[in-house]
């Protein structure tokens, strides 16, 4: 299943990496916090679901965060400057099955409005 949420605002890549280390994961989430202290690349987070490794990965056009030991994969990117909204961020999430118990899919669109707001106030004009 994937979701997506586009946010009318203008950044750039690096612009996008700089604000959101996992050391400020707080600014681009109230759903998920810190469990310790943060390195580079991984932290160790909790929320709706439980507690995980959240890691964080460079990627083209942004960013790119996945729960390690998620049983769904759920993953999710950050990017500006590519199709569908290049000049705005694209937030898109995905988990590794076709279907789950609305209740989840509720949750996880939650948590996805929860960042779209979150990143709509970092980055809005």
């Amino acid at each position: 299943m994937e979701f997506f949420r586009i946010i009318d605002t203008s950044t750039t890549e690096q612009q996008l990496r700089a604000a959101l280390p996992l050391s400020n994961l707080e600014a681009f989430s109230t759903e998920l916090i810190l469990l310790d202290t943060p390195g580079e690349h991984e932290a160790s987070i909790g929320g709706v679901w439980g507690e995980f490794t959240l890691q964080r990965t460079e990627i083209r056009g942004g960013l790119r965060f996945a729960l390690l030991e998620c049983p769904n994969a759920l993953c999710w990117t950050v990017t500006t400057g590519y199709a569908p909204a290049p000049d705005g961020i694209v937030l898109h999430l995905t988990i590794n099955r076709q279907n789950k118990a609305p209740q989840f899919v509720e949750e996880i669109e939650g948590v996805l409005e929860d960042m779209a707001r979150c990143l709509q106030g970092l980055f809005g004009e």
